[in-house]
Order: C-alpha cells, then sequence, then structure tokens
C-alpha cells in the first residue's frame, strides 16, 4: 500500500517564508493606514451610494458629447505625442546603454571592457532618473513652466517614458541571439547594419508588444494628469466630479474604457502580425 502521511519536506520553509511575508507587510498596512472598514459605515455607504445612483443614465446631450469627443481626442493625442518624443529619446539612448551592438564585446565573447562600462554609466544614470520621477510630478513641474494644457502632459509623458522604454529595450537588444550581430560587425559591417539586420529582426515582435503597452499606460496616465491641469478626459473628470454630475462622469469613463480596449486590440493585432 502507498504511503499517504508522507511528509513535505518543503512545509516548514513554506510556513516560515509566510510568516516572513506577514511579518513584512503588517507594518506596511499600519503606515498606510489602511482602513477597509470606514468603507462600510453608513455615512460612507450613503455618500457612495447617492454619488453612484448619480451615473445613471449616463449624460448623452449633444452639447456634452462634442465636448466629451474633444477631450477623448485630445486625450488619444496627449498620450501619442509624448510617445513619439519619448521614442525619439529612448532609442538611441537604448542603443548607447546597451552593450549588443559594442565591437569589444563582439571580440571577447559579450564581455565589455572598463572603458566600454564606464562610458555607458552616464546614460544609464539618465534613463533612472528620467523614469525614477512619476509622471504626474513631471506634470506638475511642466504646468508651472508652461502653463495650464496638453503641452505639460506630452513633455511628462516624454520625459518619463523615454526612460521606462529605453531601459527596457537595451534589455531586450541584450536578450536576443547576439551571434549574428556580432558576426556582421567582426566582418565590418556598420553598428547600424548590424542592429537592423542582426538584431531587429529577432527583438521586433517584444519591440513593438512593450511599446503598445507603454502607450495604453501613456493613455491612462493622460487622464489621470488632467487632474492637475493638463488638459484632456482627466481635467473634464475632474470639473464634473466638483459638480457632482455623476452622469457625466459615466460618459466619460465610458469613453476611457473604450480607448484602452481600442489600444488592448491594436496590441493584439501587431502581435499577431509579428509572431
Amino acid at each position: 500500500m502507498l504511503n499517504t502521511h508522507v511528509r513535505d519536506p518543503a512545509a516548514l520553509p513554506r510556513l516560515l517564508l509566510s510568516l516572513l511575508a506577514l511579518a513584512l507587510v503588517w507594518p506596511g498596512i499600519q503606515l498606510s493606514e489602511l482602513s477597509p472598514g470606514v468603507l462600510l459605515q453608513a455615512d460612507s455607504r450613503r455618500e457612495m451610494g447617492n454619488f453612484v445612483s448619480a451615473f445613471w443614465p449616463p449624460a448623452h446631450d449633444p452639447d456634452f458629447l462634442a465636448l466629451l469627443l474633444e477631450a477623448t481626442l485630445q486625450t488619444l493625442a496627449v498620450a501619442t505625442a509624448g510617445m513619439t518624443l519619448a521614442l525619439l529619446l529612448a532609442i538611441p539612448a537604448s542603443l548607447l546603454a546597451s552593450r549588443a551592438l559594442s565591437l569589444r564585446a563582439a571580440s571577447r565573447g559579450g564581455r565589455l571592457g572598463f572603458w566600454s562600462r564606464t562610458l555607458r554609466l552616464p546614460v544609464r544614470g539618465l534613463l533612472i532618473f528620467s523614469r525614477s520621477v512619476p509622471e504626474i510630478v513631471w506634470a506638475l513641474l511642466f504646468v508651472r513652466a508652461v502653463g495650464l494644457g496638453p503641452t505639460a502632459g506630452v513633455l511628462a509623458i516624454a520625459i518619463t517614458y523615454s526612460g521606462m522604454l529605453g531601459k527596457v529595450y537595451a534589455e531586450i537588444f541584450e536578450s536576443v541571439n547576439q551571434r549574428p550581430a556580432h558576426a556582421l560587425l567582426q566582418a565590418g559591417s556598420s553598428r547600424l547594419s548590424a542592429f537592423f539586420y542582426g538584431i531587429l529582426p529577432d527583438a521586433a515582435p517584444e519591440l513593438v508588444s512593450y511599446t503598445v503597452y507603454r502607450w495604453e499606460c501613456a493613455i491612462r496616465a493622460s487622464v489621470v494628469m488632467g487632474f492637475v491641469g493638463a488638459g484632456g478626459l482627466g481635467q473634464q473628470i475632474d470639473l464634473s466630479m466638483r459638480m457632482f454630475a455623476g452622469a457625466e462622469v459615466a460618459s466619460m469613463l465610458l469613453a476611457f474604457l473604450l480607448l484602452v480596449w481600442l489600444a488592448d486590440q491594436l496590441s493584439r493585432l501587431l502581435r499577431g502580425r509579428l509572431a
């Protein structure tokens, strides 16, 4: 007969890891002052019920729909323009930060020399700095610099997302098979030719997938930045919420959901074409 009382040798380590995780999470819960019970209080439930009940039916009068269309297009334009500027900054930065096109790495089996690593440090430091500051903080700074409007949102997305894209692009370039690019470099090919023919064909699906995902994130970020005066759907949602116009908020949330859904469908289509 099979012994059904065999002890799991990993039971004790799992238990200790679980206790350690709880011990680390509990101070964080205390510091964040998390109190879900507040949502169940009578006053909170009544206020939330009154506000949510005003969501139906969504606002659909012609004047408001025209305003909603303009705000939606502005949000899409802010995200797209910000991503375009971010790409213009991220692509050269990622090539400088990556070791995939290094002649020394090609001749030494992928290992960089001291000076090669040192020269890449400023580029990597710039990428770290640009992505470490949240885009809403950049938006607040640019609102002070250039005034209210979508320009602040475009610049904030460009700076933050250039750091994110540059870091991930460099890692993608280094994760693909680099032997074709190294062979081209050793044969006398230029770095640009080695990139286009040795690295880009393998890296293209991941690059496109991550870029479209970041564009979807930029759409969400442009809505959030609207709350600090960067225009678009976020600014209109903020105004409607201040006036307790739940029907208008509902319509704008539906428009926002549609934008995110369209971005997701575009990502699937591009991944399917490049697969």
